[in-house]
C-alpha cells in the first residue's frame, strides 16, 4: 500500500482571529528594525495556515510611563476598540502562548510590491499650503536644510484612523504604522504606547484638527460608548488588558470627543508630531 498523499496547507485569505488564537506558531524569523522583539511567524492549523507577527511580553524593554500591564495586552485592546467601532482599522489581534511565552500574535498584512499612485498618504511638497486632496502636517526640514510641508492624503480611512488613535490615546502613530494591502484596505499598526491616562495623543494625522466629526464618526462613537458601559462585553473584555483607570479615561475621551463634535487638536502640552515621524 502506497503511503497517502501529503495535503498541503490552504492559505487563508479570510482573516480569522480564531486561526491566530488556536493554530500552532512556527517561528520563520525575526524583524530586526523593531525596537522590542517582533517574529515573523507562521500559524498552522490542520490544513489551514496564515503568515504573522508574533511578539512575545518578555521581548519588550520596560516604558517609565507606561508601568502597568504589557505592550501586547494594549495592541490587543486597540484591536478590540477598532472591532467595535465597526471600522476594522487594526489587523486580527490576539494575546495568547507561544514558543516564548504569553504575546501579541497579529495577521500579517500583506503591502503591493509596487504600489499606485493612489495609494500614497503622506507627502513632501513645496510651498506653504497643500494641494487639492491633501491636509498639511506641519513643515519638515529635508536635505541641505530646505523645508518642505508635510502632508497626508484627505481620505476618510485616515480619516477613522484618526478619530480612533483620539479614542485609544495613541502616543506614536507614525508613517510607517500605515499599511495599504493589495486590496486597498488601510490598517494601523503597533499600538502598544497607546490607552494612557494622561494626554499622550502623538500622531501624523492632524490634518482633520478642529474640524467636525463625520455623522459616520459620531454614529460609531455613540455606538462605542454603549459598549464601553459597565458590565457590557466590550468593557469587561478590555477591563482583562488595562487597568480601571485607563478603562475610564477611554471612556471620558469618548464623551469629549461627543460633547465637541470635532476631531482633536494638540493640547501644546505634549510633543504632538512623533519622532521620527516615518
Amino acid at each position: 500500500m502506497s503511503a497517502p498523499e501529503r495535503i498541503p496547507a490552504r492559505r487563508v485569505s479570510t482573516r480569522d482571529p480564531e486561526l491566530l488564537a488556536r493554530g500552532e506558531l512556527h517561528v520563520r524569523g525575526q524583524i530586526r528594525e523593531a525596537s522590542n522583539a517582533v517574529l515573523l511567524c507562521t500559524v498552522k492549523d490542520g490544513d489551514r495556515e496564515a503568515t504573522c507577527v508574533y511578539k512575545p511580553v518578555r521581548g519588550e524593554r520596560p516604558l517609565w510611563d507606561f508601568p502597568d500591564g504589557t505592550l501586547a495586552q494594549r495592541e490587543v485592546a486597540a484591536y478590540e476598540v477598532s472591532e467595535a467601532l465597526g471600522w476594522g482599522l487594526v489587523p486580527p489581534t490576539v494575546l495568547r502562548d507561544g514558543p516564548y511565552g504569553e504575546g501579541m500574535c497579529q495577521w500579517w498584512i500583506d503591502t503591493p510590491d509596487e504600489p499606485s499612485d493612489g495609494d500614497g498618504l503622506l507627502a513632501l511638497v513645496d510651498g506653504e499650503e497643500p494641494g487639492e486632496g491633501w491636509k498639511a502636517i506641519g513643515f519638515a526640514e529635508v536635505a541641505e536644510g530646505r523645508t518642505a510641508l508635510l502632508v497626508h492624503a484627505d481620505d476618510p480611512r485616515l480619516r477613522r484612523l484618526a478619530v480612533l488613535d483620539a479614542v485609544i490615546n495613541n502616543g506614536d502613530r507614525k508613517g510607517g504604522h500605515l499599511l495599504v494591502d493589495e486590496e486597498g484596505r488601510l490598517y494601523g499598526i503597533d499600538h502598544g504606547v497607546t490607552f494612557n491616562v494622561e494626554d499622550k495623543l502623538r500622531t501624523l494625522l492632524w490634518g482633520w484638527a478642529g474640524e467636525p466629526l463625520t455623522e459616520e464618526a459620531t454614529g460609531a462613537l455613540e455606538a462605542l460608548r454603549d459598549r464601553l458601559r459597565e458590565g457590557e462585553p466590550l468593557a469587561l473584555r478590555l477591563g482583562e488588558l488595562i487597568t480601571a483607570a485607563e478603562l475610564d479615561a477611554v471612556r471620558e475621551r469618548v464623551a469629549a470627543l461627543l460633547k465637541s463634535g470635532r476631531h482633536r487638536e494638540p493640547s501644546g502640552e505634549w510633543p504632538a508630531i512623533p519622532w521620527p515621524p516615518v
